[in-house]
């Protein structure tokens, strides 16, 4: 296992590896009708298939567990669009701008593991970030891919069955100015939770246990993203808007999570909370990683799961299936980052490309 600061691997993780890289060149090579060790075979009078067969194997080599899910949630977004492409204005835009995006993705790791550049290993290491902000933001075009209405009836009934009242139109008798800048403060305290612990492991270079991060909160967050295209859902701040009578009003923070409502707001993809599952990785992974940043996050996670209620942009049950998402997310991560082939390998001089291979 990785220990310490480093990067270090047991001897038989290394071993694997080069057997199942050479598996696959075996593989590759049948499928190509070349020979294992020449590489040369039928195939010779076509270069350009040699050439991508020998790419798509270095990308395979250079991708790590994140890439694999990520590329995974590419191929449901495409399969989505071909298939409903009639329920989207703009279904070919989507399908080119998904191709592109796993196309950049392909080459930014196959460029790290040839490279020992600080600048590329950041990006390597820091791209899912905006990647999720994309994935959500897209959301409020496809979300009717499926079906064209919404399913608030549903959770509305479940949260009144559950208080008796509605959760967020009841609170609002407690709103201050006071009260509802630390709620808005509260609720944008997920940004900082889904990057604190991975800034501190990734400076240490605590790679197995970063990627764990990375993938659990990848995989809470296309499940989330993939539900709500399932289940379109508009949130309290839409649907019970009729019932709302007291206007949020307060300070700096109030302020600005209305600039970022404005520019950002989904209309849609409320159910499950990508907050709550955010948050709840990265407080489970808080836990098991560094026990101290647990505590201190805790109460301002608590907070948060009030506040998305309370600023009205949740309904109860949103909250409950976030939690649920969130720590599915986490121990299929965990479990995912087992496999030997999780991780990335680490950066060293590139080989002869396959731009350089003959025909």
């Amino acid at each position: 296992m990785e220990t310490g600061g480093a990067f270090a691997r047991p001897a038989f993780y290394f071993g694997e590896r080069a057997a199942v890289r050479n598996s696959r060149a075996e593989i590759r090579a049948a499928a190509l009708g070349e020979d294992a060790v020449t590489g040369e075979g039928s195939l010779a009078a076509f270069p350009e298939v040699r050439v991508a067969a020998r790419w798509f194997d270095e990308v395979r080599a250079a991708s790590g567990a994140f890439e694999r899910v990520t590329l995974g949630y590419f191929a449901w977004l495409e399969t989505l669009v071909l298939v409903c492409h009639r329920n989207l204005p703009h279904a070919a835009p989507y399908f080119a701008v998904h191709l592109l995006l796993a196309g950049v993705i392909a080459w930014l790791v196959v460029a790290a593991a040839h490279s020992k550049n600080e600048a590329l290993r950041f990006a390597r290491h820091w791209y899912p970030l905006p990647l999720y902000i994309f994935f959500f933001e897209e959301l409020q075009g496809l979300v009717h891919a499926i079906f064209p209405g919404w399913f608030d009836r549903w959770l509305v009934a479940f949260d009144y069955g559950l208080a008796g009242v509605h959760p967020s139109v009841w609170l609002a008798q407690f709103a201050s100015p006071a009260l509802n800048d630390f709620m808005q403060f509260a609720y944008m305290t997920y940004f900082l939770q889904l990057v604190v612990l991975p800034a501190i492991l990734y400076g240490r270079r605590e790679s197995l246990a970063f990627w764990t991060v990375m993938v659990s909160t990848a995989i809470a967050n296309y499940s989330i993203y993939v539900i709500a295209i399932l289940l379109p859902i508009e949130s309290p701040y839409y649907s019970l808007a009729r019932l709302q009578t007291k206007p949020l009003d307060g300070g700096a923070c109030t302020a600005l999570i209305g600039v970022i409502e404005r520019f950002g707001r989904v209309h849609g993809a409320a159910f499950p909370s990508a907050h709550v599952a955010g948050s709840m990785v990265a407080v489970l992974a808080a836990w098991r990683y560094r026990r101290w940043l647990f505590w201190a996050c805790a109460p301002f996670f608590a907070c948060m799961c009030v506040a998305t209620v309370y600023g009205r942009y949740h309904y109860v049950a949103d909250v409950l299936a976030g939690l649920v998402v969130g720590a599915a997310g986490f121990a299929l991560g965990t479990r995912l980052m087992q496999n030997p082939r999780a991780l990335a390998p680490r950066p060293q001089s590139p080989p002869a490309g396959p731009c350089s291979a003959r025909p």
